[in-house]
């Protein structure tokens, strides 16, 4: 085909999109099927309205071939475990005996059945339910929810694509099931898995699929060449398959590097590339094999994970060079649109000018059916649309909100020195000691406590005017001396003040920082029915005042103990915001460091001896190259030691990371300086302890014993257990006893149970403990 006739095909298509409404009804309906509220079949219904709007939507947008599969109630890696087969054998009565509830028993565990791990998708802040296999697991095919999906689009008179995680990816993601012998690789079992695969996507074909998508995104990662065999050897044997739909390979996030020419040998029909994050890497390798001769490209030239409107000219300049790279050439989204909100227009209290600059999910169709329509007829047929968005590029680079001179010339002037401590650990942790007279195993909480109805309701009335700043700061006092309270009877050694008074860990300081911008519906999912409202970074940033010490001094007066200070650091303040994209995260990171300096600096001036700067996103934003990573990790670690490198050896800083692969990480971990790390433990059974024992990390530490993802109350004997395997791997004297993560997700009953549990463990095991 022509470069001519490759343009003229052009369509117009997306990976994924949004699932939870607009008005975030899956999750309403999902939690309230777990309180019994709403039945299955309204469950069921609601969820099946929500898909129908969202493919209406898109194909009345312009988007000729709609996705069908990638709707989950909780997670598309857990849909696949049940797609292939791939049941923990504890979870299988409950799967049995009810599909629905055992589904949401793998993913949130009972009482008595531990959930699946959970961990981070990529360098996203999506989290995903983690596949469990060993070298006895059989797997079956069970296609239902895709045939069924697929069914509801085509009998709406829409051409759809299946999406599948790929089965590679689907291996690379999954660990050892618990019991398994070390060195098992799950990635052995491809040749049991193909056989599945290959049922489903005949299954699919049989119910009216001309094109399957299977994602195979963990190929953007550093392979080796047993596993990139193993890829080709997978699509080779997909691809000889008879009677089977058109086979689409997408990958996303990064570049595909040497996975490259492996999938464009293979027999499939159509690859997915990102030219967004790695426009330049993939334009080249794809020019070195030759292009796609005979293939569909799906050319991902729209940022999935971002928000900001498109350079319509930059990407029809990308579109134009792959037309002579392939046969036919689409246009997508970079991902899945599962990482943006859903419509920037229901933004009503952001500037309508600042409005324009950005593009929500419902906006970037809008691009993509744009571009695909000038890349068909040419820029004439786009030509309003394209002087419009010139428009907006000129209004966002000429902002006076993007930048502010004072700010950058505090940034420039950061010494080397700004950013180390005065002593060494080894001297602060004795004058930390001496300060706070903590007991061995010292007890403590990650700082949320649970955000109940009562403290929802009254920040709406505050908002909707129902009741005055005083009466709202008289209910915060009144949460926050329970809280206290609470801790003081249960034991605990190092309280909090529980934060009743904030909406989110990254939005609650972005609304007091310049540069922000807050939305109010721009809900994403951060996991199950787990949904944030990323606020938007949108230029230079500083402190205009102290944001956390009233009440934190506050709570400090109500006990003797000592109370922490409690910070989102500078890389989670990025990571789980929309950053700017116009100048480099290490410049913008510095930025939020500076800012948060003057508060861990006037934190301590008010007294408070205890800092806790949390950092879970720092594996998280971790490049998916190896080659990427010591650059970002040396900017990362910087602007941490930025944050706190202010305070007096005695004053100890904290910081805590979750659901993550410590292991790449361990050494930026030490280089973060900080004096403890608190860290997700109870559903890897300890790994971490053992990571960081492995390298020698020489502080302290506190991997959790208390898995708050879940409803479940561990027992005082389990948290004791998971407590001893701790202290095999780090001493008494630098091991702490925590939950994983925070409390606010959690209701008042489990947590109190939990604690005190907690606490109890803490309390057996000290004296286990040799006499000193």
């Amino acid at each position: 085909m022509t470069a001519q006739s490759a343009a003229a095909a052009a369509r117009a298509t997306v990976y994924g999109y949004p699932r939870q409404g607009q008005n975030r009804e899956l999750k309403k309906a999902i939690e309230g099927y777990w309180k019994g509220r709403v039945d299955a079949d309204t469950l069921r219904a609601t969820a099946a309205d929500l898909r129908r709007a969202d493919w209406r939507h898109l194909a009345e947008a312009g988007i000729h071939e709609v996705p069908t599969g990638d709707f989950s109630y909780y997670d598309h890696v857990l849909d696949t475990c049940v797609m292939v087969g791939a049941v923990p054998e504890r979870h299988r009565a409950a799967v049995e005996a009810d599909a629905l509830d055992g589904y949401f028993a793998m993913a949130r565990g009972t009482q008595d059945v531990a959930p699946l791990e959970m961990t981070k998708w990529f360098d996203t802040n999506y989290h995903y339910l983690v596949p469990e296999l060993g070298p006895d697991t059989v797997f079956t095919a069970d296609s239902g929810k895709q045939v069924a999906e697929l069914k509801e689009a085509l009998a709406l008179g829409l051409t759809a694509r299946p999406v599948l995680v790929g089965p590679v990816t689907f291996l690379l993601l999954a660990k050892p099931a618990p019991g398994v012998a070390a060195g098992f690789d799950p990635l052995t079992l491809i040749d049991r898995l193909l056989p599945v695969y290959a049922e489903i996507v005949a299954d699919l074909r049989a119910a009216g699929a001309e094109w399957v998508q299977l994602d195979e995104p963990a190929l953007v990662q550093d392979r080796t060449p047993a596993e990139l065999n193993t890829a080709a050897r997978a699509y080779r044997d997909l691809g000889a398959l008879t009677d089977r739909p058109k086979l689409l390979v997408a990958s996303y996030f990064d570049r595909l590097g040497d996975a490259l020419p492996v999938l464009a040998k293979a027999p499939v029909e159509g690859l997915a590339l990102d030219f967004t994050e790695a426009a330049a890497a993939n334009l080249d390798a794809l020019a070195a094999v030759g292009g796609l001769p005979g293939k569909r490209l799906i050319a991902g030239v729209v940022n999935g994970r971002n928000i900001w409107v498109n350079d319509l000219e930059k990407s029809l300049a990308t579109l134009g060079t792959l037309l002579g790279l392939a046969d036919r050439v689409d246009v997508a989204a970079s991902c899945s649109l599962l990482h943006v909100p859903l419509d920037a227009t229901a933004e009503r209290d952001i500037e309508p000018q600042i409005r324009r600059w950005l593009a929500f999910a419902r906006q970037k169709t809008t691009e993509i059916v744009t571009l695909a329509k000038g890349l068909a007829g040419g820029t004439g047929t786009i030509a309003a649309e394209l002087a419009a968005n010139r428009a907006d590029l000129a209004s966002r680079a000429g902002s006076a909100i993007t930048r502010d001179p004072a700010v950058r010339a505090r940034a420039a002037a950061v010494t080397e020195a700004d950013a180390r401590r005065s002593q060494p650990y080894t001297e602060r942790a004795a004058a930390q000691r001496a300060h706070l007279g903590l007991p061995l195993l010292p007890t403590t909480t990650i700082g949320s406590f649970p955000q109940t109805t009562e403290l929802r309701t009254a920040r709406a009335d505050l908002r909707a005017g129902r009741i005055d700043g005083a009466g709202y700061e008289e209910r915060i006092r009144a949460e926050i001396g329970e809280v206290i309270s609470f801790q003081e009877k249960t034991g605990l050694d190092v309280l909090v003040h529980g934060e009743p008074e904030r909406n989110d860990m990254v939005q609650y300081f972005a609304e007091q920082l310049t540069g922000y911008l807050a939305t109010q519906h721009g809900w994403v999912q951060s996991y199950g029915t787990r949904y944030v409202r990323p606020p938007i970074l949108a230029g230079d940033i500083s402190r205009p005042e102290p944001m956390t010490v009233r009440w934190t001094t506050y709570a400090q007066s109500l006990t003797a103990k000592p109370v922490k200070g409690m910070l989102t650091g500078p890389v989670t303040m990025l990571a789980w915001s929309f950053v700017r994209d116009d100048q480099p995260l290490g410049d913008t990171a510095r930025q939020v460091a500076l800012a948060l300096r003057d508060e861990v600096n006037d934190l301590e001036a008010a007294g408070t001896s205890v800092i806790q700067v949390d950092e879970p996103a720092l594996r998280e934003t971790l490049p998916l190259r190896a080659a990427d990573r010591p650059a970002y990790l040396a900017w990362a670690t910087e602007a941490f030691r930025l944050s706190t490198g202010g305070v007096r050896p005695d004053t100890q800083i904290h910081t805590h990371m979750c659901y993550a692969e410590f292991g790449d990480i361990v050494q930026a971990i030490d280089d973060l300086d900080a004096d403890v790390i608190s860290l997700e433990a109870a559903r890897s059974h300890m790994q971490v302890a053992r990571e960081l024992a492995g390298h020698g990390y020489p502080r302290e530490a506190g991997p959790g014993v208390y898995d708050i993802h879940s409803p479940r109350v561990p027992s005082a004997d389990e948290a004791a257990a998971l407590l001893r395997k701790g202290l095999e791997a780090i001493p008494a004297e630098r091991l702490w006893v925590n939950p994983d993560c925070g409390l606010k997700t959690r209701a008042w009953p489990e947590t109190r149970a939990s604690l005190k549990n907690l606490v109890t463990a803490a309390h057996t095991v000290r004296t286990e403990l040799p006499a000193s």
